[in-house]
């Protein structure tokens, strides 16, 4: 268009300009910028949360928050141009290319809807441990703080009328229609967002769900986006690394202002599943430590998690590295109780969390409807006496049988669905 544009006279194409027939396209090509880096500037508002690291003059860290930037900036694209309320679709959220702190057991999926519209998700529930649905006004990254998650509901497929060969549907809308007996979840006015986990205890054996949704109501075919829209969407992808990294900086960086470092707090996230406490901890050790978690396990527990999340929040490595547990793969303690060690080298007991090669960062637990909710402990102990700090009848992990564990993660990840 531009070698186009240079090759008319300017006289026509001022004529074009006043010309009814073309005027708007004239005035829409022209409005558009020569580079597509104008409309970037607001990537540099995440380079600034460098400032918020604990670590903002290390190079390694600028490289790793560089990175981090890229992430959520092609991320952010299936949020903005992928689908909306009206065309809805699922769109990858976290998963184990877009790490800013997913569970690792969790397969996400983002859709964008309305309030005043009704959709319905139909499809098979698999064999996961659980399936979740939650909506909420703004999420991650869509908004400047946490404060600004609002209107949000949330369901398992717990509450759900399920066909013996997994089949279901569910209806979403403000109100539920008069006579109405099947599935049903309220939908604020002002909801904007939908989001489903896939969660998964046993990755190798348990079968992802597949699911469609539709919207009800009765709507224009999708039409191509106006210039004005495509660029106010790439405005807002440029906003949305900023976003991700202040919320998320924030949140860290407030568990270690309240409890300092190697302490647990218990807490619900806002925007979080409503039947989950979370407990989280900034960790810190160095080389030739390790650091002990020990925590009582309530008797009734649906579900419960450990994973590790380096100093960006983003899930350690959890592919190719044993940066998380559950309920399935931990190994409980003859005592009753779970012991879990965080440590740069293989300690050659169960339960190793591997972190990566971090030092600092993050470790969250996760009780999702216990019928009591215990805070671990952690201990930092000389690697070399990791084993003296343990039962006893710990039993030794041998580099073999950590690797074929690590083998058998890696075949477990890669078969879930991602995208």
């Amino acid at each position: 268009m531009a070698g186009l544009a240079a090759a008319i006279p300017q006289g026509a194409l001022a004529a074009l300009a006043a010309d009814n027939s073309s005027g708007k396209t004239i005035a829409a090509v022209n409005s558009i910028g020569p580079t597509i880096l104008e409309y970037l500037t607001d990537l540099e508002g995440a380079v600034h949360q460098l400032a918020n690291t604990w670590r903002p003059d290390d190079p390694q860290y600028r490289a790793d928050v560089y990175r981090q930037i890229m992430m959520n900036l092609s991320y952010s694209y299936f949020v903005y141009f992928h689908a909306d309320a009206e065309h809805p679709d699922w769109a990858p959220l976290w998963n184990p290319v877009y790490t800013m702190q997913p569970n690792p057991d969790d397969i996400y999926l983002y859709c964008p809807i309305r309030g005043d519209l009704k959709y319905k998700v139909k499809g098979n529930r698999g064999t996961v441990r659980l399936l979740t649905f939650s909506t909420s006004r703004g999420t991650s990254g869509m908004v400047d703080d946490i404060s600004e998650v609002s209107h949000f509901n949330d369901l398992d497929d717990r509450a759900l009328k399920i066909g013996s060969d997994g089949e279901f549907e569910l209806l979403f809308s403000a109100e539920k229609p008069a006579g109405y007996s099947g599935n049903w979840a309220p939908i604020a006015a002002e909801a904007n967002v939908m989001i489903v986990r896939y969660r998964s205890w046993d990755w190798g054996r348990d079968r992802d769900p597949q699911l469609s949704i539709e919207c009800l109501d009765r709507v224009p075919l999708k039409r191509r986006l106006s210039p004005d829209e495509i660029i106010e969407r790439i405005r807002l992808m440029a906003k949305f690394p900023g976003r991700m990294a202040k919320m998320f900086y924030d949140m860290q960086n407030a568990i270690k202002q309240r409890v300092g470092i190697n302490v647990f707090e218990p807490v619900r996230i806002p925007g979080g599943l409503s039947k989950q406490v979370y407990w989280p901890a900034v960790f810190e050790l160095d080389d030739g430590e390790a650091l002990i978690i020990e925590t009582e396990l309530p008797k009734v527990r649906p579900y419960w998690n450990m994973q590790l999340n380096d100093p960006y929040y983003n899930a350690v490595e959890y592919v190719y590295r044993l940066s998380s547990l559950n309920g399935a793969t931990a190994r409980i303690s003859s005592d009753g109780k779970l012991r879990a060690v965080i440590a740069l080298e293989d300690p050659g007991v169960p339960n190793w969390l591997d972190s990566a090669g971090f030092k600092q960062g993050t470790v969250y637990g996760r009780w999702y409807d216990c019928d009591t909710n215990p805070l671990a402990v952690i201990k930092r102990v000389p690697l070399a006496k990791v084993r003296d700090q343990l039962p006893h009848d710990t039993p030794i992990v041998t580099p073999e049988q950590r690797a074929t564990e690590l083998r058998e993660r890696v075949r477990a990840a890669q078969r879930r669905r991602r995208w």
